[in-house]
C-alpha cells in the first residue's frame, strides 16, 4: 500500500530527530561507531514506527541493535518530548539491523571478480531447498 504524505512527513520528522539522539549517545558511549538511520516506516494508523538502523563498522551491529532495543523507552520519550509540538502522540518505535551496506559490499566485490566464481565451483551456491 502507498504511503500517504502523512506518514512521509511523520517518518522524516522521526528519521531526523532519531539521528540526533543515536549520533549523541554514540558519541558519549561508543568511540569510532557511526549510526545513521537509514529508514524510517510509519504505519498507516501512525501507531508504529519501524526504524531500520545503517552501523558501521557493520561488525558491532546486531550488538548495538540490540543495544538499542533495550533503550527503546529512554529513546522514545526523548523523542517524545523533541516533537511535543509537532506530534499528538509518539508511535512506538520498532528497531531494525539494515544489512544494505554489506549487500552492496559483496556486490561489489563479485563485480571487481575478487569472490571465487560459482560457474567454476558449483559448491559455493546455496542449496535449493525443495517444498
Amino acid at each position: 500500500m502507498e504511503e500517504t504524505n502523512r506518514q512521509k512527513k511523520i517518518a522524516g520528522v522521526l528519521q531526523k530527530d532519531l539521528v540526533d539522539v543515536l549520533q549523541k549517545a554514540a558519541q558519549e558511549g561508543m568511540k569510532g561507531i557511526i549510526i545513521s538511520v537509514s529508514k524510517v516506516h510509519v504505519t498507516s494508523d501512525l501507531g508504529i514506527a519501524k526504524v531500520y538502523l545503517s552501523i558501521f563498522p557493520s561488525i558491532n551491529r546486531d550488538a548495538i541493535v540490540k543495544g538499542v532495543q533495550s533503550n527503546t523507552p529512554l529513546i522514545r520519550h526523548e523523542m517524545a518530548k523533541r516533537t511535543k509540538n509537532q506530534l499528538r502522540r509518539m508511535p512506538e518505535l520498532l528497531f531494525f539491523g539494515d544489512d544494505t551496506l554489506d549487500y552492496i559490499e559483496e556486490i561489489d566485490k563479485s563485480l571487481r571478480g575478487q569472490d571465487e566464481d560459482p560457474i567454476k565451483n558449483p559448491s559455493i551456491l546455496p542449496k535449493r531447498k525443495r517444498g
